[in-house]
């Protein structure tokens, strides 16, 4: 497994954007179809496919990370929120992990699912 990150600017607050990472409305809005939770373990349901995943806790404010139940530990994807001190431009910093044959696909199921919340919130 080969990790990897992208970087998407935004043009919307964090708190307003963290709400699309961290509920499972805000996530159903753009990254599945339908998203449940119970406590930490969350449902993502695409068509006929249910993946769990479990929220991570973090120390930082600004970061959000699930595990896939059926991954190994140290698999996780993650969403990092930062703004730039000086030009106050915010920024969505997404982390996961693939195969190196499925790199290419990874990076742009991301970017499609991006690109929908982008519209989710108007940015």
């Amino acid at each position: 497994m080969k990790k990897f990150e992208l970087e998407f600017p935004l043009q919307a607050s964090p708190s307003f954007i963290s709400q699309y990472l961290s509920t499972p409305d805000g996530l159903g809005e753009w990254f599945a179809d339908n998203v449940k939770s119970r406590s930490e373990i969350f449902t993502f349901i695409w068509d006929d496919t249910e993946e769990q995943a479990k929220m991570i806790p973090t120390k930082a404010d600004n970061v959000i990370r699930y595990r896939w139940l059926e991954s190994p530990l140290d698999v996780y994807f993650e969403f990092r929120i930062e703004v730039d001190e000086i030009t106050k431009d915010v920024s969505l910093i997404v982390t996961d992990f693939a195969e190196d044959d499925e790199l290419d696909d990874s990076k742009m199921f991301w970017e499609n699912q991006i690109a929908q919340l982008k519209l989710a919130i108007g940015a």
